[in-house]
């Protein structure tokens, strides 16, 4: 007689910004555990090769403008994977519920009865300014700040931030789109003097900066050749001496 299958379980793992160390402790431990690993394109891919022999990798990372695999997709992974009474980690970069789809992924489950846990991530909103040296909040400069994607250009609460110049601005998966960004900040009153930075491949060994004012960003990314993965931190937090002043004050 043949065993049935043990109770099946989702673990969403946050794998941080891209580099391994990075990873939390937790995030580790469930990958020691896992049977299958369903994993993006950003994160810690390095640490896939760290694996035990047999467990399992699908690829469904997202490239932009070319999903390969589809989120109602990777959802139908997550549970197929679950009901065969496997332990699934879903691997993602950043954090889970930042930007990444992850209550998507907790609907689909417990929608279909499976078991699922969401281990934190170090999200790249914040870590990437931070390894290029940028605090995204800074005693009288920046209070507060606002995460944002860039998909489909600033919505309004980014305006006002862009504009007033109130909080730090970190937008997500805008590089695409900086052009359109840059010029709903101006239409809005933002000051073209404010500074920006963006950091390209935070984490990484190809991680650097490309400044410049809110009015010269646009031809600064393009002499650079900026692409994604990319984080954008508008504000005086991205001023390039703010930390060099308080050093010599």
């Amino acid at each position: 007689m043949t065993t049935p299958p043990g109770p099946g379980r989702v673990v969403l793992v946050g794998g941080g910004p891209g580099a391994v160390d990075l990873l939390t402790l937790r995030g580790r431990r469930a990958l020691t555990e896992a049977d299958v690993v369903v994993a993006d394109r950003l994160g810690p891919v390095a640490v896939l090769d760290e694996l035990a022999p047999g467990v399992e990798v699908i690829d469904v990372g997202k490239a932009p403008g070319h999903h390969t695999v589809p989120q109602h997709e990777i959802n139908a992974i997550l549970v197929e994977q679950a009901r065969r009474g496997r332990r699934v980690v879903r691997l993602k970069g950043g954090d889970p519920f930042v930007l990444g789809r992850g209550g998507e992924e907790v609907e689909a489950c417990r929608a279909a009865g499976v078991p699922v846990e969401v281990v934190p991530g170090v999200s790249s909103a914040l870590s990437v300014p931070a390894l290029a040296g940028i605090p995204v909040t800074h005693r009288g400069t920046a209070a507060g700040f606002h995460v944002t994607s860039g998909h489909d250009g600033l919505d309004a609460l980014a305006v006002a931030c862009a504009r007033d110049g109130a909080a730090t601005l970190v937008v997500l998966m805008g590089v695409a789109v900086l052009g359109r960004i840059v010029a709903q900040a101006l239409a809005a009153g933002a000051v073209a003097g404010t500074p920006v930075a963006i950091v390209e491949n935070g984490s990484t060994e190809r991680q650097r900066t490309v400044r410049g004012s809110l009015g010269e960003i646009v031809a600064a990314a393009a002499a650079a050749g900026v692409r994604s993965p990319a984080v954008i931190v508008m504000g005086g937090v991205a001023a390039e001496d703010l930390l060099e002043g308080d050093a010599r004050g």
